[in-house]
């Protein structure tokens, strides 16, 4: 079994830099391919109440048989549920879905600017997180203009960022405001979503250079940056091979080739805009 390194959040929160994302997989199956990623090695999980799939993920984590403090959980709120109330009702509804009594990481998934809410609604993680039933607090798909108003009009800085980032979309300006702030930056669709980023020539060279795949070097390009990733598969060979990335390092000719593929190309939608 692999052990995966952890990071320290700003707040003193030990984190795995590598996670296991469920995106896409429905709530039937959801159970059975986390128990596969915990039996990996896996101890972070990444869901959301927009995932449809916080029971069986739950399931999975409590029937795990590993003890609750060698795990850390992640679930996020919903555009739907954007303020304080609203934002302490969803919370508990998630934690219900989950049948845990906290989660160690909550989200905000989308800032949904038009709505103009998403200040209100931190302070409702602020409170959940004083409570003890969120170990850290964050946001998800914030931009830095976002974040500035944040920092500006909340107490407790958030802990995580989790944006859009590959080697096709790297988010410099994000990354940056991100070191400002102590913030860990966690990639959602750290493989491009299988559009094309695995075939690329650069990568597949880099690939076959360290005699690894394509998706093992660019999660390795994730860790070398600092990066929190959380790939999703629901196939377990590529579950675990995600995890076998730990005995190899990039070199800097590997890196410069990487920094050469952004292309600030979002695959996912606009911060700005969605919602």
């Amino acid at each position: 079994m692999t052990k995966v390194p952890s990071i320290t959040l700003n707040n003193g929160v030990t984190m795995p830099q590598l996670g296991f994302g469920v995106w896409q997989i429905p709530d039937d199956e959801a159970e059975r391919a986390v128990t596969t990623a915990l039996e990996a090695g896996y101890r972070s999980i990444d869901t959301a109440a927009a995932y449809g799939n916080e029971r069986g993920t739950g399931r999975a984590v409590t029937g795990s048989g590993i003890p609750r403090d060698e795990l850390f959980v992640t679930t996020k709120l919903w555009n739907n549920d954007h303020g304080f109330d609203s934002a302490l009702r969803a919370f508990d509804a998630s934690l219900d879905r989950l049948g845990l009594d906290h989660v160690d990481l909550y989200l905000i998934h989308w800032p949904v600017p038009s709505q103009d809410a998403f200040v209100d609604t931190y302070r409702a993680f602020e409170k959940i997180h004083a409570e003890g039933r969120a170990r850290a607090i964050g946001v998800s798909n914030f931009l830095p203009r976002h974040l500035d108003r944040l920092v500006a009009e909340t107490s407790v800085e958030p802990a995580v960022n989790q944006i859009e980032l590959h080697p096709q979309f790297q988010q410099a300006e994000s990354r940056a405001a991100h070191s400002r702030y102590g913030i860990a930056t966690e990639a959602w669709s750290p493989l491009g979503q299988g559009r094309g980023l695995l075939e690329v020539p650069t990568v597949v060279a880099v690939a076959r250079k360290h005699e690894r795949t394509p998706a093992q070097v660019v999660l390795r390009w994730h860790l070398q940056l600092g990066n929190v990733a959380i790939p999703k598969s629901a196939t377990p060979s590529r579950i675990r091979e995600n995890l076998d990335v730990f005995d190899f390092t990039l070199d800097e000719d590997d890196m410069a080739a990487f920094a050469a593929l952004d292309e600030g190309r979002r695959l996912g939608p606009d911060p700005e805009a969605f919602g």
